[in-house]
C-alpha cells in the first residue's frame, strides 16, 4: 500500500477498462495487475466521456473513444490512481467510433456508423487536436441489415510503421492507407477484398510481419493474408474456423491476438462465449484450430495479451466483468484464474 492507502501492483503494470456507460458502465477504470497471479485491483475511474468503448494508452496519456452519435475522442491523465479528464473531447468528424490507435504523432479512429476513418494530430502534452483528415470509405456488402454500408470497425498502423490498416465489416474489404506525418492527410493507397458476407471485424499481424489474420464477424473464420510492407499489399492465402465444425446458434467473433513467439492466436467469440486456440505454422502462413473454452462470462467484446504473452484478459460485457487466465505454454490453453465485476466491460489495455 502507498500512502493514501491504495494497494499498488507488484509489478507496476497498470490496466484500463473501457465501459459502456449507456448500458451500466463506470466509464474508464484503472487497475493495478499482480504480476504472480495477474489479479486486478481497481484503484478509480471516470465517467466524465460516454460510452468509452475502446482505449490506447501512449505514456502517462490514455486516450478513449465516445462512441456515440457525434463521436469524440477524450484523453486522460494516468498518473494517479484514477483517470483523470484532460481538456473536453474532441469530434472525430464521424459517427459511433469503435476503435482507436496510434501512429506517427496522430490519433486515428475508425468511426462504424458513418464507415470512415479519422487522423487527429497529437499536441505537446499527448492530447490530440481537431481532427486534419477523414478519409470516407465506399461500398456494401451482400448482409442487408449489417451490410448496407460501410462499417469501419479497426484501424491500426501496420509493424513496419509505413501503412495504416483499415478493417471495414460493411464492405467485406481491408484498406490500406498511407498517413501523411506532417500534414495528417491519409490516402488511400489500395484495398484487399474478402470472401463477401464474411464481415471482417478486427485484423492483428504476426510479430514477424510477413502475415496478418482477419476476424471476420459474419461468419466464424479466421482469414490468413500475406503481408507485403513493402509493396503495402494484403493478399488473402485461406480461411480457417474458429468454432468447432457443427456449432450452430449465434456466432460473432469479435478480437483476435498474436502470441508475442508467434506460436499460438486466440480469438474471442461471442454468442458462444468462447476463446478459440489456433496454432500457427512456422512462418505463420498456417493456422489451425486447437482448442476452445469457455470466455468466463457473457459476450467476449475485448481480448487482451499481457506484455509477458502469459495471461489473457477477456472483456465480457454482457455478464458485466473482465476474467484472466494463464496460458499453457506448451499448448497455449487458457485456463479461467480469476475475474472481477465490470458492468458493461467492453475493452482492456495493459501497460
Amino acid at each position: 500500500m502507498d500512502g493514501t492507502g491504495t494497494v499498488r501492483g507488484r509489478s507496476g503494470v497498470r490496466a484500463y477498462i473501457g465501459s459502456f456507460t449507456t448500458a451500466g458502465g463506470r466509464g474508464v477504470l484503472a487497475a493495478d495487475v499482480d504480476e504472480e497471479t495477474g489479479a486486478l485491483t481497481v484503484t478509480g475511474g471516470s465517467d466524465a466521456v460516454a460510452d468509452p468503448s475502446f482505449l490506447a494508452l501512449a505514456g502517462p496519456v490514455l486516450h478513449a473513444v465516445s462512441e456515440t452519435e457525434a463521436g469524440a475522442v477524450a484523453a486522460f491523465d494516468v498518473t494517479g490512481p484514477a483517470p483523470r479528464p484532460l481538456g473536453a473531447p474532441v469530434p472525430v468528424d464521424g459517427a459511433g467510433p469503435t476503435h482507436l490507435a496510434l501512429a506517427a504523432g496522430h490519433l486515428l479512429t475508425a468511426n462504424y456508423t458513418s464507415g470512415s476513418v479519422t487522423a487527429l494530430p497529437l499536441a505537446g502534452d499527448g492530447t490530440a487536436r481537431p481532427a486534419t483528415a477523414v478519409l470516407r470509405h465506399e461500398g456494401s456488402g451482400p448482409v442487408a441489415d449489417r451490410q448496407s454500408g460501410p462499417h469501419a470497425h479497426q484501424v491500426l498502423p501496420d509493424p513496419s510503421g509505413r501503412w495504416v490498416v483499415t478493417v471495414d465489416l460493411g464492405t467485406d474489404s481491408v484498406r490500406i492507407c498511407a498517413l501523411d506525418p506532417a500534414t495528417g492527410e491519409l490516402a488511400l493507397h489500395g484495398e484487399t477484398a474478402l470472401r463477401p458476407g464474411t464481415g471482417p471485424r478486427h485484423l492483428a499481424f504476426h510479430p514477424a510481419g510477413t502475415h496478418a489474420y482477419v476476424l471476420n464477424e459474419l461468419e466464424p473464420t479466421l482469414t490468413i493474408c500475406r503481408w507485403d510492407a513493402e509493396r503495402g499489399v494484403l493478399e488473402p492465402l485461406r480461411e480457417t474456423p474458429v468454432v468447432p465444425e457443427g456449432t450452430t446458434g449465434p456466432r460473432y467473433p469479435s478480437e483476435v491476438v498474436v502470441a508475442p513467439d508467434g506460436r499460438f492466436l486466440w480469438a474471442a467469440v461471442r454468442g458462444t462465449d468462447t476463446l478459440a486456440v489456433l496454432a500457427l505454422g512456422a512462418e505463420g502462413a498456417e493456422a489451425g484450430l486447437v482448442a476452445t473454452v469457455p470466455c468466463g462470462g457473457t459476450w467476449p467484446r475485448d481480448l487482451t495479451l499481457d506484455p509477458s504473452g502469459r495471461r489473457l484478459y477477456a472483456a465480457n460485457e454482457r455478464s458485466g466483468d473482465v476474467t484472466w487466465f494463464t496460458l499453457d505454454p506448451e499448448t497455449g490453453i487458457p485456463a479461467r484464474a480469476g475475474a472481477i465485476e465490470v458492468p458493461a466491460a467492453s475493452c482492456v489495455v495493459l501497460g
